[in-house]
């Protein structure tokens, strides 16, 4: 009895769905245009963060250190630097690749430059640090001044050999921390703002959409509110009433998360490839996701989406036919 109740209850729900076809296209398509430019702002999201996790990959500090540091403390200070929370690379750079790097910068300028070669080289050697969160940027800097003044107090006790008591003539052994903290700010700003507008923008659409089904819906109700007050007298639940709805706006839900995936997946892959054929984002050195990559978040999302708006509508609009 509770299979064939439930059965026509299923089957009620969509011959709804057949039968009301002009509400059943209006609310489909009212759907589809809500959810699309949710879609459009959610892979915006989704890809700022993407961005944001790529910068923070190559965005980082450099660690200039004293000719005189000694090996033994360059040792300790990567070690130390590479166990710090929010590091991600620590990469050591001698004088002599610094000078190479500037001869890179500075073409055509050899004969120049050779004045710097072996003795006379002025450029300091160096450790570039990369982060796995940019919010932990100053935090990091600290704490690797801190790490450089301790090591070279640690010098200035064991003055054993002649390199530690020459490196004991500075504070730190590291003589200066140079990072990107306009970049790393502006970064966190923006990214911020893009969450907190992509969530308002969110909450704004699925208020609308919501208020736009359950209208609609309740068209196909008031239509039917003889057949709903025959149901009342004879007998029938509110959620016997109820639930044909539910299951229609459910289906319409599900009906319009797939025309929505399918024309956001079609869209976005196209857009992608000519954005990254730009040469802004290959100088910056990021890539787009694809769709391939954000199919599946946003399939869950429109499916959650779809059903709940269906569910929420739906029952929005029989609340006054089913007041006692």
């Amino acid at each position: 009895m509770r299979y064939n109740g439930f059965s026509y209850l299923l089957g009620e729900g969509f011959r709804n769905v057949l039968k009301n076809k002009k509400s059943t296209i209006i609310s489909i398509m009212t759907m589809v245009c809500t959810m699309f430019l949710f879609g459009i702002f959610f892979a915006i999201g989704v890809n700022v963060n993407s961005i944001l996790e790529q910068v923070q990959l190559q965005q980082g500090m450099k660690v200039f250190l004293w000719d005189e540091t000694t090996e033994e403390q360059k040792q300790k200070l990567e070690t130390e630097i590479k166990a710090l929370d929010g590091v991600n690379t620590v990469t050591y750079t001698t004088k002599q690749q610094a000078l190479d790097e500037f001869k890179t910068m500075m073409k055509n300028r050899d004969e120049f430059l050779s004045i710097y070669e072996g003795e006379n080289n002025i450029f300091p050697a160096s450790f570039v640090v990369t982060l796995t969160n940019l919010e932990k940027s100053e935090e990091i800097y600290n704490e690797i001044e801190r790490i450089g003044a301790r090591l070279a107090t640690e010098g200035r006790s064991n003055d054993v050999d002649l390199e530690i008591e020459e490196s004991t003539e500075h504070d730190s052994i590291i003589q200066e921390i140079t990072n990107s903290d306009v970049v790393i700010t502006t970064l966190i700003k923006i990214v911020k703002g893009v969450r907190m507008a992509i969530g308002i923008i969110f909450i704004v659409l699925l208020i609308i959409s919501i208020t736009i089904i359950s209208n609609t819906i309740k068209l196909t109700v008031h239509a039917r509110r003889k057949e709903i007050s025959i149901m009342k007298y004879v007998g029938a639940t509110n959620g016997f009433i109820r639930w044909p709805f539910i299951i229609e706006g459910i289906v319409i839900g599900i009906i319009a998360a797939v025309i929505t995936l399918l024309i956001v997946g079609l869209l976005y892959d196209f857009v992608v490839q000519h954005i990254e054929s730009s040469e802004v984002l290959q100088k910056i050195g990021v890539t787009l996701l694809s769709f391939i990559e954000i199919a599946k978040t946003i399939s869950i999302v429109y499916a959650v989406l779809g059903i709940g708006i269906g569910i929420i509508g739906s029952t929005m609009s029989m609340k006054k036919y089913l007041e006692v």
